[in-house]
């Protein structure tokens, strides 16, 4: 059985995909002509707007994965299928396209995993983009989904919230990380777990809007959110 694809609130540990195998095979030629600029870009067009995002060139697999299946279509149609406010918005099932309703979402995924690509410095800050995976029991690795990311919506922290987090997790933020969690915001507990792989340019207003929808069982959206995703430059 598959294990859902998920993101564990309030916790030091992110939960995902479900999928497992090698990494995914050579990029289409429009993701490798896309990846040749500085940061390429993609839209994601939703019901209540659009999010621009730029991919990371320091985390070169998970960026020509994402082109790559982008230009497939991949994600057309699909949904933002679990949504935690103040935490993050999670898609890229591609059981969700057509999905019916209450039905479990979040295993779903191409045959394959990503291997990690942790940065220091590319952090869970607000907007950050990110992609899941199965939790280190089952995934030491920490090898990513194939398909399923998340955007963090995250909150903002005190210092005090900061020196709490930083004892428990045995590591510490740089005083510029420090400034984002307390000013900007994110999800600081997830740093160094999963592969932080590009970012919202605009569209920030899109994200808090899909954040606030009302969710049922699962934190599944009660009102569908699908999405399409297009390569811009």
């Amino acid at each position: 059985m598959k294990q859902m694809i998920t993101i564990i609130f309030a916790t030091i540990a992110l939960l995902a995909c479900s999928q497992s195998g090698n990494s995914s095979s050579s990029t289409q030629q429009q993701a490798g002509e896309a990846a040749q600029h500085a940061e390429p870009r993609i839209k994601i067009s939703t019901e209540h707007g659009d999010i621009v995002l730029k991919l990371y060139n320091e985390t070169p697999e998970h960026r020509d994965n994402f082109l790559k299946l982008v230009g497939e279509g991949f994600y057309d149609g699909t949904l933002f299928h679990r949504v935690i406010n103040q935490f993050m918005i999670q898609g890229g099932d591609p059981g969700s396209r057509n999905a019916e309703p209450g039905q479990m979402l979040g295993s779903g995924g191409p045959d394959y995993t990503i291997p990690a690509e942790i940065i220091p410095g590319l952090i869970h800050k607000k907007g950050a983009l990110a992609a899941a995976r199965q939790g280190d029991h089952v995934n030491p690795e920490r090898r990513s989904s194939g398909s399923q990311f998340y955007i963090v919506h995250g909150r903002t922290f005190s210092f005090e919230d900061i020196d709490t987090m930083e004892e428990r997790m045995g590591a510490g933020l740089t005083a510029k990380q420090r400034n984002t969690y307390t000013t900007v915001g994110g999800a600081p507990h997830l740093d160094g777990a999963y592969t932080v792989f590009g970012e919202v340019v605009s569209g920030l207003e899109v994200v808090d809007k899909i954040a606030a929808i009302e969710t049922g069982v699962a934190d599944r959206p009660v009102v569908d959110i699908p999405m399409t995703i297009t390569i811009i430059e």
